[in-house]
């Protein structure tokens, strides 16, 4: 059991200092089962980040950066809530045949999904708590139901009687997803109108008072500065590049660090956020413990303006937490929800998706910024035949319509996708997350989870700017477009050649974008040829106006009679490089899905030596550095076909997916601010990794 318990600790990063391990198990009782325990130690706060505590990481062991609070050994403690259990606080005290004793609220919430069992010693138990009108919190009365006793009330908030589990189809055992549900989501908690109005006219008068907050800032590079007058320069590349503005939140704590001014908590989007988690039968043990712990954190980091709705799904799909904003009272709930979480059945991904779809499209109320979370290990087993062999899949089919990203018709709601371990789909999440908008994460070391969901809220909980476009106008009459790469970005070009987009939509805070735009630039008589204009517009998020920069980014060049040898710009010769690298990956995709492993390495190796002769790799700049890294590291996991298999897939597609839209994705330890896979991570995407990884969830001491 040494052995088991040490892998364990090692998985959930857990210094075995923190936590007493009970010597009198069994060997012969389930290696997971300790692992069960430590899920239920996620446990809501008295209040908004009380419950995260900063801790100096220290080296130990079991290699692990952040510690969970077990269940503690004293009576006086609730080892669901962790919170004090002494009598005369008026909270109703639940003992349970096995000795051990919860809060009457947190076990009733614990008992609603299924669970019989003790969160603590894993004893199942006859009697249950369950809790009537007649159920007197002033006094703090509480009703124990027989398992033999008959239903005699409708209205019950928990499940009164525990019968024997029954399997579904596949074999699942009908647990939450037997909770009923309303036809329509239409019970989404109301959001509160005048906080939402002073927020907007607060916006407003900042933006008026100073210009310089919430505006986009716009470069833009030729890749030389000068062609003589009497050549002419096909696909003439030049760069535009893009960062979106720091947070107010962010920037009022700057200048406080000097100034010594409290911080302004209503300077950033709301956010409505549907997370889609998989509780299949293979989610059992050390991930699903690590999955609850994950979800704390999400939950513990959302503002009370946020709202969190959870839908569990294996075989099928449930609501189990419907939108509810994360105010004190919000967390402890959806805590008490995630904790009771179970695992088994099979793995219905599209079922998952469209209930979570469903609970976005129904809603009364909306909060400026809409996003689904969808995790799963496993490959949707709903799209396999009868004779075993993966049919021909239609990957958009999981994808509902109503929340596509498709032409500008939907919601448009991004899914944020994470595979996690070896065994799930990493083609059909990443076209789920592609066809969306969304990223593609690849969470390969089953301990980073938590780090990757802080990555990706970090982005989330930092939107500044929505339905950003960007207008391209050629201004030489001369002059034509000849191309756009803009990655996964929908771009287009008039007829004429004249005029070209890009749709870029959504930017996090501090958030860069670079694009190549080509134009095909003729004979000219004159000393200076100005060449493109470029101009954009975007929605605040906060005010929910429409902003325009009125002031245009001109590009010129000169055209002397001659010119000496001129120097290629090097920021436009390191996003040369960054797209040829894309590409690189991308054909060797291909060659590998076609069984052709050895022509996806030769690919790699002739990108790789590409990208070190050029004048990025010898200037040591950092962004090429990565890509040839990258590369290396993808050749090594395309070895053979076991390896491609196995971690080789998912990490291309999820670098892909990082590459398309600029954006940071968790793949192997690039979550880890030493990885040279950095290029994408925001300010405010490294602060949330950080506090995940020198934080825990709790609110009192490890143990």
């Amino acid at each position: 059991m040494g052995s088991k318990w040490r892998k364990v600790k090692l998985a959930l990063g857990i210094n075995s200092s923190c936590l007493y391990v009970p010597q009198t198990l069994d060997d012969s009782s389930p290696p997971m089962a300790s692992a069960a325990r430590l899920s239920d130690a996620v446990s809501p706060s008295t209040g908004h980040g009380s419950g995260l505590r900063r801790t100096t990481q220290t080296p130990s062991s079991s290699g692990g950066r952040v510690s969970i609070t077990g269940p503690t050994s004293s009576k006086r403690t609730c080892a669901i809530c962790l919170t004090n259990m002494k009598p005369g606080q008026g909270h109703a005290i639940f003992t349970a045949e096995c000795s051990h004793s919860f809060h009457f609220h947190c076990i009733t919430s614990n008992v609603k999904h299924g669970n019989q069992i003790c969160p603590i010693c894993r004893a199942k138990w006859k009697e249950i708590p369950f809790q009537t009108p007649a159920y007197d919190l002033s006094h703090g009365r509480s009703r124990i139901n027989p398992v033999s006793r008959p239903q005699d009330d409708g209205w019950m908030t928990v499940r009164r009687r525990l019968l024997p589990p029954r399997l579904g189809t596949n074999g699942e055992t009908s647990t939450i997803f037997q909770t009923p549900e309303p036809d329509v989501f239409d019970d989404d908690e109301v959001l509160d109108l005048q906080t939402e109005i002073t927020e907007k006219r607060t916006s407003a008068n900042e933006a008026a008072d100073n210009n310089a907050i919430g505006i986009i800032d716009i470069k833009t590079y030729p890749e030389v500065s000068a062609v003589p007058r009497s050549a002419s320069h096909n696909d003439f590349t030049v760069l535009i590049h893009l960062k979106a503005p720091i947070t107010s939140e962010r920037q009022d704590r700057n200048r406080n660090q000097t100034e010594l001014l409290p911080v302004c908590q209503n300077s950033r989007a709301p956010v409505d956020l549907v997370t889609v988690l998989d509780v299949s039968g293979s989610m059992a043990g050390t991930k699903l413990a690590l999955l609850k712990r994950a979800m704390g954190f999400v939950i513990e980091n959302l503002g009370p303006s946020d709202r969190l709705s959870i839908i569990a799904f294996s075989s099928r799909a449930c609501r189990l937490f419907p939108l509810r904003q994360m105010t004190d009272r919000g967390r402890r709930q959806a805590l008490q929800d995630v904790n009771a979480l179970i695992s088994n059945g099979g793995t219905n991904i599209a079922e998952g998706l469209r209930k979570g779809a469903k609970v976005l499209v129904d809603r009364k109320w909306k909060n400026p910024v809409g996003s689904i979370i969808l995790l799963s290990d496993g490959q949707d087993t709903y799209t396999v035949s009868n004779n075993g062999a993966r049919a021909q899949t239609d990957y958009q089919s999981l994808l509902p319509l109503s929340i596509c990203h498709n032409n500008g018709e939907g919601l448009q709601i991004p899914v944020h996708a994470f595979g996690f371990g070896a065994d799930h789909d990493a083609a059909s999440m990443h076209s789920i997350s592609e066809i969306s908008g969304g990223t593609f994460s690849f969470i390969e070391a089953e301990g980073v989870i938590q780090d990757a969901f802080a990555q990706c809220i970090g982005g989330l909980l930092s939107v500044v700017v929505q339905e950003l476009q960007i207008r391209v106008e050629c201004v030489h009459l001369s002059l034509q477009l000849s191309s756009i790469k803009a990655g996964g970005y929908q771009t287009s070009i008039v007829a004429d050649g004249r005029m070209g987009f890009i749709d870029v939509g959504v930017l996090y805070a501090e958030e860069e974008r670079n694009f190549l735009v080509a134009v095909n630039v003729p004979v000219c008589s004159s000393d200076e040829m100005s060449l493109l204009n470029v101009r954009c517009i975007y929605r605040d998020p906060i005010t929910k106006a429409m902003v325009s920069l009125e002031e245009m980014n001109e590009v010129k060049i000169q055209r002397p009679e001659i010119t000496s040898e001129l120097v290629v710009s090097m920021k436009v010769d390191r996003e040369q490089n960054r797209l040829r690298a894309a590409e690189a990956m991308a054909e060797a995709r291909v060659a590998a899905e076609n069984g052709d492993l050895a022509g996806a390495v030769s690919v790699l190796e002739s990108c790789h030596r590409l990208l070190t002769e050029t004048a990025s790799a010898r200037a040591s700049d950092r962004l090429t550095i990565s890509l040839c890294a990258e590369l290396k590291e993808i050749q090594e996991r395309m070895a053979n076909r076991r390896v491609y298999e196995a971690s080789g897939r998912a990490y291309i597609l999820s670098g892909l997916s990082s590459h398309s839209w600029q954006r940071a994705t968790a793949r192997g330890d690039s979550t880890d601010g030493t990885s040279l896979v950095q290029a994408y991570q925001t300010p405010s995407m490294a602060d949330m990794v950080s506090r995940s990884q020198t934080m825990f969830i709790g609110n009192s001491a490890p143990h």
